[in-house]
């Protein structure tokens, strides 16, 4: 027999929030309910972090569904707010004072977009700017492995009266995540209205404070999380990053479509060639193309987009990031450098509007 969402909604309307006096329905706990013949999948959000009611009342719901449908296959997420939600008209503006926001984006996963980001992010702080990391990726965060800072866990506090989210700081980056708020092996099996309207709150209750690049490292592909970001907030421009190989610039070239949307029209900073050639240390001056050779200098002339940089594939990335210390940090290495002689490139176009 399908399991019908009626159903569910009528059996969790007996689950009472005791402190609140309300059924989780009325008290605006259940966010979401899908199902699918036996399967059925709820969403629970609690407007405080670490509601001493959660566990009780996730495990209630449990009872009452598995009881009425032993047979269900059931999934419930737990979303723990970390501040109440506040009202359109009474929410301060907490991109007030950040002067550029910069998104980077990229066709398809696995070209390294979190590690320009994160890279990029440390180049500005070392040239003495004030920046801020927002990790947008909301299905794949991987910005806390990235500074080393899994495990981390923002407080609220209150500002002006109103409560919002302190960042996680790292290197003098402000620093902000989905991944700060859900245990690291927590698959979010949220659909897109969800997961934007999670995002929505990130962005507007974090303490940004004054800043002069806010980056944010999206999710690959083109999504609802980009229109989400693309329509409520001002982006200063978008970089994109890809590697050489076809397969990839194929995705890229959707990217860079659905930025040049005359509905979105956000400017294109330029393109980024990660993984662009390897060099063995006892060969410094060889380079092997592995994934194709400026396919990515091809492409940017294509379309008329800048060619910020290619940054090389090399066994230090991937251990620096898995450290938590992004290769920028080291500037005499040749990936140092060339991620930071990228983001000069990025504050030079803007700072320039050569866009």
């Amino acid at each position: 027999m399908e399991i019908e969402k009626g159903q569910i909604i009528e059996l969790l309307k007996q689950v009472i929030h005791p402190e609140y006096g309300k059924n989780i329905i009325d008290a605006e706990i259940l966010k979401e309910v899908t199902t699918s013949q036996n399967n059925v999948h709820i969403v629970l959000g609690f407007k405080r972090k670490n509601d001493p009611l959660s566990d009780s009342l996730r495990i209630t719901c449990e009872n009452k569904i598995k009881n009425a449908f032993p047979n269900v296959v059931l999934i419930i997420d737990v979303i723990e707010a970390m501040v109440h939600t506040l009202k359109k008209e009474e929410a301060p503006n907490r991109l007030a004072n950040v002067k550029h926001i910069i998104v980077v984006a990229s066709g398809k996963g696995g070209v390294g977009k979190s590690t320009v980001a994160a890279n990029i992010a440390v180049a500005f702080s070392l040239n003495g700017k004030k920046v801020g990391l927002l990790d947008a990726d909301i299905f794949g965060p991987s910005v806390p492995k990235l500074f080393g800072v899994e495990g981390s866990k923002p407080v609220a506090t209150k500002i002006g009266g109103f409560d919002a989210i302190e960042p996680i700081e790292k290197f003098g980056i402000k620093i902000m995540s989905i991944g700060f708020l859900v245990a690291p092996e927590t698959a979010l099996l949220w659909r897109g209205p969800i997961a934007s309207s999670a995002l929505k709150q990130i962005i507007q209750e974090t303490n940004w404070g004054d800043l002069d690049y806010l980056i944010v490292d999206t999710p690959p592909g083109t999504s609802d999380i980009h229109l989400t970001l693309l329509q409520s907030i001002t982006i200063a421009g978008v970089v994109v990053v890809s590697t050489p190989q076809q397969v990839a610039l194929a995705d890229v070239t959707k990217a860079v479509e659905m930025f040049r949307n005359e509905k979105l029209n956000v400017p294109i900073l330029g393109i980024v060639e990660n993984m662009a050639w390897f060099t063995p240390p006892e060969l410094p001056d060889k380079k092997y193309y592995i994934f194709g050779k400026n396919g990515c200098a091809a492409l940017a002339e294509k379309y008329h987009i800048f060619l910020l940089g290619q940054i090389p594939i090399s066994e230090s990335i991937c251990e620096n990031s898995d450290k938590g210390n992004p290769s920028v940090l080291n500037l005499s290495s040749i990936e140092g450098k060339a991620f930071a002689e990228l983001a000069l490139k990025i504050e030079d176009k803007i700072n320039n509007n050569l866009i």
